[in-house]
């Protein structure tokens, strides 16, 4: 075969790929427990898968907590697993607002000079020193999905969403690139209210580079 043809075949087929949609993951408020804490709050009881995620191994648990702020309290809040090296609690400006704590915007993991919050079990309740956060939107990806759409883990790129009437891009997203990640944006509820991203017909795209 011609080798100008086939060029032109893969750049085809890698410009249809890279105009495949970006699967959308709407993160309602959620806590990571260390197991340390996870003992505590559920004493003798064994983590529960209740739903799979699509990040292969990540899993809706059972288990629910209440968050407790100054000025209010979040109550069923979902625990996400398998259990990490440190506790690490993620919600929304809204959610923040409800709590009166102020949370920063931070990457998951990046807990350094965070607020704490009270969590509340049936069976116990801790004080987290730090740990509260509203995460930066972000897209997982394989590093072949990377290849594909050239970007890199630690770029920020910007994403547009439509199809639901409420047209709206996303600036600063950040592209978090393992071989065990499956492509799949993460927004929190206030960015997917703002965007309709719950639209059956809501997709989301890279936005062209300038």
């Amino acid at each position: 075969m011609d080798k100008q043809l086939v060029k032109q075949v893969v750049t085809r087929v890698l410009d249809e790929m890279r105009m495949r949609p970006i699967p959308l993951g709407i993160s309602n408020r959620h806590i990571h427990l260390s197991q340390q804490d996870y003992d505590r709050l559920f004493p003798g009881m064994p983590v529960t898968e209740k739903k799979a995620l699509l990040q292969p191994g990540q899993f809706a648990a059972e288990q629910t907590v209440t968050l407790a702020g100054p000025k209010g309290q979040l109550h069923n809040v979902r625990l996400l697993g398998p259990l990490r090296s440190v506790s690490q609690v993620e919600i929304s400006r809204t959610d923040a607002r409800t709590l009166g704590i102020t949370a920063p915007l931070r990457m998951s993991g990046n807990l350094s000079g965070t607020p704490g919050v009270k969590l509340i079990s049936p069976w116990a309740e801790i004080d987290l020193d730090s740990g509260l956060i509203v995460a930066l939107r972000h897209i997982h990806m394989s590093p072949l999905d990377a290849l594909v759409l050239r970007v890199a883990h630690g770029d920020t790129v910007s994403v547009v969403i439509e199809g639901s009437g409420r047209r709206t891009l996303f600036d600063d997203v950040a592209v978090r690139v393992a071989p065990d990640m499956r492509l799949e944006m993460h927004i929190d509820t206030d960015e997917a209210n703002a965007a309709g991203a719950d639209d059956p017909h809501a997709v989301a795209h890279l936005a062209p580079r300038p």
